[in-house]
């Protein structure tokens, strides 16, 4: 989850992210995950290794699909860390020792994907490839290095309900933190987008974009063999964050969300689901039915709270979390309660009136 709206958190989806409902899901692979310096093959010329992460998460997985001349495409990087970096260094001195890196293809622009994707680039004289949509906005946040929070980013925590010292505490932090967390990024890439197929070695892999996680997020789909490397559009056991962030206030991103799980509904549900964080898995039609069916019991409990009580973002913190929300968590929290709040106003379910710059929520 993002910390700020335009400054990500280095784990996006771990200090809020609530526990998967329980929904039967199979995981083929049991407790076999893969080691430090270790690769796990899924399937000839796939591989699925591990790179550490702070905090709760603890890994994101990558993936190492080969190319037909020995070569190797990388997915997804982890975070500009030192021990992220050590990672690799064990990979590249064991499993990958002498390999050609082809290319790196970023899911999308959180800082634990794209983190090392440039140093992993720059070292190996590769080519960085990635939606549009999250090329941009990494480049965007990489690019806004200012250290005073923007007067747009106090605004909208005030609009949110937060008070003058919650305000003042979390401007301490500064901003522009993006640049610092993610290695500097080639100046060009290679665009992909939705439907294209990609050939990796021997296998296509077809580009399934979801949004509401992140602008343009790229799933790659194995047809023949019913693989898919999901990102963070399929977990088994959280569910992704869903923000309302300051560069686009006027969105729906939850609404974009829910249109996503509807089209990852209509896949293969045999695909065996490769995701940035947790186990490979079966279940996909279980899995987005439960991610589904929590958004929408949300709602319904935030429209019937409203219904009798004006609301403002921080006010509903009880109705979505099952934690206390401090001042660690409060921006996460926000996103999360504005991007329901804001659902409900795009589908008729509320309405939002501003009082002394501070919006609460109402029956629509």
């Amino acid at each position: 989850m993002k910390a700020r709206p335009t400054a990500p958190d280095v784990n996006p989806d771990s200090a809020l992210a609530p526990a998967a409902p329980a929904v039967a899901l199979d995981y083929p692979f049991g407790d076999r995950v893969p080691g430090p310096g270790e690769i796990v093959a899924l399937a000839p010329g796939i591989g699925w290794a591990r790179i550490s992460l702070p905090g709760s998460l603890g890994h994101i997985n990558v993936w190492l699909l080969d190319e037909d001349d020995g070569s190797v495409t990388i997915v997804d990087t982890g975070l500009r860390l030192k021990e992220c970096k050590a990672d690799w260094a064990a990979l590249f001195a064991g499993p990958l020792a002498g390999k050609r890196i082809a290319r790196v293809i970023v899911t999308h622009f959180h800082p634990d994907h794209v983190g090392l994707a440039g140093w992993l680039c720059y070292k190996h004289d590769a080519r960085l490839w990635m939606t549009r949509g999250e090329w941009l906005t990494v480049r965007m946040l990489a690019a806004d290095a200012r250290d005073a929070v923007p007067d747009e980013m106090t605004a909208f925590w005030r609009a949110a309900g937060w008070d003058g010292d919650q305000i003042a505490t979390a401007s301490e932090g500064g901003w522009g933190r993006m640049a610092k967390i993610i290695a500097p990024l080639p100046l060009g890439y290679r665009r992909i987008q939705d439907g294209e197929v990609i050939r990796i070695g021997a296998r296509d892999w077809r580009v399934v974009i979801g949004s509401g996680h992140s602008p343009e997020h790229a799933c790659l789909v194995n047809d023949e063999d019913g693989i898919m490397i999901a990102g963070d559009q399929l977990l088994p056991k959280i569910s992704s964050n869903v923000s309302l962030g300051i560069t686009e206030p006027e969105a729906d991103p939850l609404g974009d969300w829910l249109a996503s799980l509807d089209r990852l509904d209509t896949l293969d549900p045999q695909l065996l689901i490769c995701p940035a964080h947790g186990e490979v898995f079966r279940g996909l039609n279980a899995r987005v039915g439960a991610m589904r069916d929590e958004h929408l019991e949300r709602l319904d409990a935030l429209a019937d709270h409203i219904a009798h009580t004006p609301a403002r973002a921080v006010d509903v913190f009880p109705l979505l979390f099952r934690r206390k929300i401090g001042d660690s968590l409060r921006g996460l929290a926000t996103g999360e309660a504005l991007a329901h709040l804001r659902h409900l106003e795009c589908i008729g379910r509320a309405t939002r009136q501003v009082k002394d710059d501070v919006w609460w929520f109402a029956a629509g």
